[in-house]
Order: structure tokens, then sequence, then C-alpha cells
């Protein structure tokens, strides 16, 4: 324990001296979404006032799903194919399983904090058009830790999975779909004229992540029921930690 403490410490510190590149590479984006969709898109009439209420949980849903992945994938990637850190944290006195461990927990810790900083902006910068509201606290915090924990999981698979030379295809081929297809912006009940592709979303774990939310920020725009997104987030953070540390051991022991 006193090891994955200090593994943990360590990434915290680094976390910590990185803060404001972090922050803005994690806030900039969806602030700029917020801008153009909620204030100048509503503003100049080309799109109808309510629809902040779905874009709010959709921005904070693939802000904490990016900075889980990115948290967790990028430094992996660096430490087993560049920097060859990894190597060093092998030798440390646990069992090599508790290292990819200690990163879904980092990972866990700085979506977390993307997640709390990122809410609360967009919901200024809206104007306080969006409906949110946290009258169910219990869920949304339960909402909020399992995607945080798919977002580190996820980041975990893919950095033991993705070579130095496919870094540009996991963000052309992996994330921008992922986002574009995530139900972010549109509800998952707006692809139902496009069947096929409705059904195939739902394999897209971000769908999950932005229903979850908006069924306990915005209870009264359309979603998926809450019980069901938990259900299903349950089980994908199960089976991708199970994946993702698999992938790490055969890649830490290879």
């Amino acid at each position: 324990m006193s090891a994955f403490l200090a593994l943990l410490a360590r990434d915290a510190h680094v976390a910590r001296r990185n803060f404001v590149p972090l922050m803005l590479q994690t806030m900039l984006q969806p602030m700029l979404f917020v801008f153009v969709f909620g204030q100048v898109m509503t503003r100049s009439g080309m799109m109808t006032p309510g629809y902040e209420d779905f874009l709010l949980p959709g921005i904070m849903a693939i802000t904490m799903m990016m900075t889980g992945i990115q948290a967790v994938a990028m430094p992996l990637i660096s430490e087993f194919q560049f920097t060859k850190e990894i190597e060093d944290r092998l030798l440390a006195p646990v069992n090599i399983q508790w290292l990819a461990v200690e990163k879904i927990v980092a990972g866990m810790l700085q979506t977390a904090v993307a997640g709390c900083v990122v809410a609360p902006a967009a919901y200024l910068l809206i104007s306080g058009g969006a409906g949110a509201s946290l009258k169910r606290p219990v869920e949304a915090v339960v909402m909020a830790l399992l995607v945080a924990l798919l977002s580190s999981a996820v980041g975990l698979l893919m950095g033991c999975s993705v070579g130095q030379t496919q870094i540009g295809l996991l963000f052309s081929l992996v994330l921008a779909p992922m986002i574009m297809f995530g139900c972010a912006y549109y509800p998952w009940s707006a692809l139902a004229s496009f069947p096929i592709v409705q059904k195939l979303v739902l394999l897209n774990p971000l769908v999950y992540a932005s229903e979850g939310l908006r069924g306990v920020l915005t209870p009264h725009v359309e979603h998926m029921p809450v019980w069901v997104v938990m259900l299903v987030l349950a089980l994908m953070d199960a089976l991708i930690v199970a994946a993702g540390l698999n992938q790490f051991m055969k890649k830490a022991v290879g």
C-alpha cells in the first residue's frame, strides 16, 4: 500500500506541476463548443433556446471521457515506447497489476477535477440557460464515478494497445468518431431516423456517459433510463478494466 500511494503521489505531483497546461488542454475545446452552440447559435435563432439543456451534460461527458483517456493513454504510450520509464516502476515492491490500477485511479482523479471545473464554467458561459440541477446528488456522484472509471479504463486499454506509429490513428479513427457519435450534442433518440446507426452507436461508451449525465443533471430532457445507463456503464467498466489489466500485463511482461 505504501508503494501504491507513493506512485499515486508521484503522478499527483506531476499533474499539479502541469495544472495550468492541463486545464487549458482540457477546457479549451469544450468551452469553444459551449460558446458557439450555447451562445452564438441560440442567440442568432439558428437553434432553439432549450438546446443548452442537451449541450451541458454532453460537454461534461466529453470532457471527462477525453481527460481520462489522455491522462492514462498518452503517458503509457510514452513510458512503454519512448522514455522506458515504466521499467523503473516495474521494480516497485507491488504486484504488476497494481501499477495499472494506480494508473486508473490517477486518471479518475484527473477526470473528476476536470468534470468539476468544466461543469460550472460551462453553466456560467451559457448564462444559466440550462436547466441543470443536482436534485439527485447520489445518482449524480455514482454516475460521475462510473464515467471517470470508464474513461480511465479505456485510456489504459488504448495506452497498452496503440503503437507509437498509430497515435495519429488513435485520434482520427477512434476518438473523433467517438465524440461525433457519442450523443453529446444531441440525444440518442434523435438518431431514430437512422435505425442502423442508432443501434451501432450503442457500442460507443460515450453514449452512456452523455445520456447518463443528462438523466441526473437535466432529467426533464429526453434521455435513456438512468438505471439502464448505470447497469451498462458498470458492465462496460468491468469488461474494459479486465481487458486493460490483461493488456498491461502482456505489455509489461513481454
